[in-house]
């Protein structure tokens, strides 16, 4: 049977959400002028807070004021790099790396199950060894030019579940064929942990801490 340790990314393995500090980091690498734009992030933000937006639509208004339109693939991959490279050196739980790699030793093949948009997450996952990625994934045009719109699912909530599924039926696997362990430390993603064999509540925050007592999943503190 294939063993499967799912890892949420965003305060589970990364010390502090990674959205922003991507769009900043994108604006600053390729046209600082959008940083003038970020006023306006901050509207939609507060739209979204307000409900009068999705998740989705808020990821897609950001990508558009931080990085444009569309962005050529080669100049995204390298800011993406770049990004990774500074969230590998300081970022990062040291404790999330060693349960990584731990559950490599055991014979857990590690995911990444993440909300934030693949094309940075992969290069954060490649920092762990981590091959397999399920993301929230941009549209591209006949270039292959990213662009702002999502191409499917925002991968948050009851969307990464049903990612997760179909990237195991990608794989030719069924849910009896596999094992599953999987960590997060947002409710948000209680489908998913509710689907596992081994739920571990990561860094919990308060919404979490009292669900997993209930359901009686293992709570983890990590550090480092």
């Amino acid at each position: 049977m294939r063993q499967l340790a799912i890892y949420d990314m965003d305060k589970t393995i990364t010390r502090k959400a990674t959205w922003m500090p991507f769009l900043i980091h994108a604006a600053m690498a390729r046209a600082r002028w959008r940083l003038a734009l970020w006023p306006l992030a901050g509207v939609a933000s507060a739209a979204y807070l307000a409900k009068r937006i999705s998740r989705a639509r808020l990821k897609e208004i950001t990508h558009r004021l931080m990085l444009g339109r569309s962005i050529p693939p080669g100049d995204l991959a390298a800011v993406a790099e770049a990004f990774a490279d500074s969230v590998a050196a300081a970022g990062l739980f040291a404790d999330a790396r060693a349960r990584v790699e731990a559950d490599r030793v055991a014979g857990w093949e590690p995911v990444l199950a993440t909300a934030s948009h693949g094309y940075y997450a992969r290069a954060i996952a490649a920092r762990l060894g981590v091959r397999h990625v399920i993301a929230t994934e941009a549209r591209r045009d006949a270039d292959g030019n990213v662009l702002a719109g999502l191409e499917g699912e925002n991968c948050y909530g009851p969307a990464k579940l049903r990612l997760i599924e179909a990237w195991l039926a990608r794989e030719g696997l069924t849910r009896g064929e596999v094992r599953v362990r999987f960590y997060s430390d947002h409710v948000s993603d209680a489908p998913a942990l509710d689907w596992a064999d081994e739920a571990y509540a990561v860094n919990a925050h308060g919404p979490l801490r009292k669900l997993a007592a209930a359901k009686g999943w293992t709570v983890l503190d990590w550090a480092g």
